[in-house]
């Protein structure tokens, strides 16, 4: 499957579901990549636009970057009232804005889908001089029990499974590579709190979860439900996460 494809269907629950980032990681991205009110982001993958709009709270000029149409659309509503946005069919390796149009570049939650050799080029095209990139990713905390057990349900029922996001969780050799080794990390501890109904439809935005018309999808919520159960505390679910953001300037390779 077509990794602009992945995402059909899940729109609806990845935009009701899918978490914010840390107000502190925003505000710490506006210090350390130098950006002002008068500055140009580009959120690659945007998604729903989660982190788009975001950015767009600290004053930011963003052009949100996105493949699937669902998800560009569903992002068109959320940012729908916000002025400085502009909404772009496009892709990590084809953004189709201009050269040196942008002081940052960003891609949360979506660095694993792209063609890492094509994406640093285009950084490389499209950054100002100077203009950096981060790359911001959720990361479960992978021996705690309870993601221990989501992917063991995820491996029972979802064929398309290979490991929290795409199987990089955790992974810095990636990083290394597409930054040369220079780059700064910044980790949050961030647990993701849910309560029963929130936890199932979060682990139903996956692009690899099953949706409702496949066969073992009823399985697949019931054996969600049943973590839930075991895991849940007064009603709700702390999901161990660290929240970390790399970002540094893209030299040529």
């Amino acid at each position: 499957m077509d990794n602009n494809t992945k995402f059909n269907g899940k729109a609806k629950v990845y935009a009701a579901f899918r978490p914010y980032y840390p107000e502190q990681l925003l505000n710490d991205l506006f210090t350390e990549c130098e950006l002002s009110i008068n500055s140009t982001a580009t959120d690659i993958g945007a998604g729903t636009g989660i982190l788009t709009k975001q950015l767009l709270d600290l004053g930011l000029t963003v052009f949100a970057v996105e493949p699937n149409e669902d998800m560009r659309q569903a992002a068109t509503g959320l940012l729908k009232d916000y002025k400085g946005i502009t909404l772009v069919n496009g892709a990590a390796e084809n953004t189709t804005l201009p050269e040196h149009s942008v002081d940052l570049v960003t891609a949360a939650q979506s660095f694993h889908w792209f063609n890492e050799e094509e994406f640093h080029k285009e950084c490389q095209r499209i950054l100002k001089k100077d203009g950096k990139v981060a790359i911001i990713a959720n990361e479960r905390v992978n021996e705690a029990s309870v993601n221990l057990e989501i992917a063991d349900v995820y491996r029972r029922y979802c064929p398309n499974f290979n490991g929290f996001s795409n199987g990089l969780n955790g992974s810095q050799e990636i990083y290394d590579s597409f930054f040369n080794r220079n780059y700064h990390e910044i980790v949050y501890d961030y647990p993701l709190k849910y309560n029963k109904a929130t936890f199932i439809g979060r682990h139903l935005s996956s692009s690899f979860a099953l949706q409702e018309g496949d066969k073992q999808y009823p399985l697949l919520v019931e054996a969600l439900a049943a973590l839930f159960d075991k895991y849940g505390e007064n009603g709700l679910l702390s999901i161990p996460n660290l929240t970390k953001c790399r970002y540094g300037v893209v030299q040529a390779k």
